[in-house]
């Protein structure tokens, strides 16, 4: 069974900074992939950043030159540094890990979700 905690979230003022943190937890998994995803209310899941096993990243164009997503291999946790935040990016931000046998969303992990919310 695997648990990913997220953590970190809370509220700030618009410009200002927060780092999420994603705790994993379990047994026996691998890890090909880890993402974040927010959604916003009455919104969809939205993708916002994922690192690769080897490091490479990738961002939505929403956060790109703001967020920066790493992980730490041996904590077994990832983050996301967000900066310069906007009342746009308020949203629940789940963090999200892929095996490596992934074949469909089916079989990743998310975790519970935290929240970040900014005020103008």
């Amino acid at each position: 069974q695997v648990q990913l905690v997220e953590s970190g979230g809370g509220l700030v003022q618009a410009g200002g900074s927060l780092r999420l943190s994603c705790a994993v937890s379990g047994s026996g998994f691998r890890v090909n992939a880890m993402a974040w995803y927010r959604r916003a209310p009455g919104k969809q899941h939205e993708f916002v950043a994922v690192i690769t096993i080897g490091g490479r990243t990738n961002y939505a164009d929403s956060v790109k030159g703001r967020f920066t997503i790493s992980r730490d291999s041996a904590k077994n946790t990832a983050y996301l540094q967000m900066n310069g935040l906007k009342p746009e990016d308020t949203a629940v931000y789940y963090c999200v890990l892929s095996p490596p046998q992934r074949q469909s969303p089916l079989d990743d992990y998310w975790g519970q979700g935290t929240q970040v919310t900014v005020s103008s």
